[in-house]
């Protein structure tokens, strides 16, 4: 089966599915702004985050704009908020100082605007060819919904940055039932392959379009770098020797006086961490997690390898190596299922490294989708024939050396926002974000024949 003939392009199935999505969001914005009382949602947790009012007006302003005027051609219900929503009119340590909607406030607009969109997907018409873009294959309600969850996990991360009682449980991954003794890397084959995608239908601009890249064959971690093998770089003087760091890294380490990952401290020589409001002991067994991407690149250094470039992690999650086809997913072409990845905040943390091996790719790399989003060496730049849609601010302005590639998802992405094509981008100081990474190195002569 093709990825073409995997995506349905039956009207009422798009229907459900966009419904299902828009309501799997909302109900998590509404776990997200409901667990903590209402100082706590106008308070701004971290300069680097906004207010979670902030977030949760912004969510209907942006669905108001884009469903109930751009694809409904409906009068705006808060034309005068439009300013105050606008991201890149205000800074995140500008928005506690601006007149935002009050929580209940919030609430109400978010849920007006929503009941709305719902109408308009009860009528609208979804061509797959043909018609109008934003509602083709209903990709105006996909890009909502994805924009909502990508804000649901901003607002978990402000969770995890905010002090105090926990407010949020969830279930713990299940452990394995002994430790992941696969091999410690797979060789994935030098050749062409094709990155990205055109036949996706919900596929955000910066995916697109589908080109052959040729890539050189490589070794890559079979499994995320874990915190066991972290502590390590840790022990052995990782964060004061500057050879090990690019000369940016190294300033960051200096004048933060980093000495590991974010949220960490070691204390009656044991190292512990801080998790959504509860301190525990470092688990030797996950991914390692909050490391900018100068703390991955520094590791990679000190253990003789390298970060994956862009290319080579897509190619690892997706090519097919029998039918050598690239498939939607490191499993296959069906969608993501418990059994196959830690995705939608189903965990509060990532699975031990080695769990999932139904969702391993077909080459035996394994957590490639879900657990921790990982850094790759590349920096976030257009495919060749990128057209920004719908709008500029979404991909194009980012383009450049500032901002660096992450791949793959964390436990805290929802599904509908996560793909083997899906890209994410961060300035490589960041160390809030559920980053974590892999390693790779080049194959030999012999290997790459």
């Amino acid at each position: 089966m093709t990825i073409e003939e995997n995506v349905t392009t039956d009207p009422e199935a798009l229907r459900r599915r966009a419904a299902d999505a828009l309501l799997t969001a909302r109900r998590r914005t509404t776990l997200l702004t409901s667990c903590v009382e209402e100082p706590e949602l106008t308070a701004q947790h971290s300069p680097l985050m906004s207010p979670l009012v902030w977030d949760l007006a912004h969510i209907g302003n942006q669905e108001e704009q884009w469903l109930l005027r751009a694809v409904a051609g409906r009068e705006a219900i808060r034309p005068e908020i439009d300013p105050l929503y606008d991201a890149f009119e205000h800074p995140r340590a500008e928005r506690p100082r601006l007149p935002l909607l009050a929580p209940r406030e919030a609430r109400g607009y978010a849920a007006e605007v929503r009941g709305r969109a719902l109408d308009i997907l009860d009528g609208a018409s979804f061509e797959a060819d043909g018609g109008e873009r934003l509602t083709r294959s209903g990709f105006a309600f996909g890009m909502i919904a994805q924009h909502e969850q990508q804000h649901d996990e901003t607002m978990l991360i402000t969770h995890q940055l905010r002090t105090g009682a926990a407010a949020l449980t969830a279930p713990d991954p299940e452990p394995l039932s002994e430790p992941f003794a696969g091999p410690a890397e797979v060789l994935v084959p030098g050749g062409p392959f094709t990155m990205g995608t055109t036949a996706e239908p919900w596929a955000l601009d910066n995916e697109r379009p589908a080109h052959a890249r040729f890539v050189p064959a490589f070794h890559i971690d079979t499994v995320p770098v874990t915190n066991a093998a972290y502590l390590e770089f840790i022990a052995d003087g990782g964060y004061r020797e500057p050879r090990w760091w690019a000369p940016a890294g190294w300033a960051m380490v200096q004048e933060g006086g980093f000495e590991a990952p974010r949220f960490w401290r070691r204390e009656a020589g044991q190292w512990l961490r801080r998790r959504f409001g509860v301190t525990e002991a470092v688990p030797p067994d996950e991914p390692v997690l909050h490391v900018s991407w100068y703390e991955a690149d520094a590791y990679a250094r000190w253990a003789g390898r390298r970060l994956p470039s862009e290319e080579e992690w897509e190619k690892a999650a997706r090519f097919d190596p029998a039918s050598g086809r690239s498939l939607r997913y490191p499993w296959g072409d069906s969608d993501p299922t418990p059994e196959r990845a830690n995705l939608g905040q189903r965990h509060l943390r990532p699975a031990p490294a080695g769990s999932y091996p139904l969702g391993q790719s077909p080459l035996g790399v394994r957590q490639l989708i879900g657990d921790v989003w990982e850094w790759t060496a590349s920096d976030f730049l257009p495919y060749p024939g990128f057209v920004a849609y719908p709008y500029r601010e979404y991909s194009e302005v980012f383009f450049g050396p500032d901002h660096k590639v992450l791949r793959g998802g964390s436990f805290a992405v929802d599904p509908v926002a996560c793909r083997g094509t899906f890209r994410n981008w961060d300035l490589p100081v960041r160390r809030q974000i559920f980053a974590g990474f892999r390693t790779a190195r080049d194959a030999d002569a012999r290997e790459a024949a």
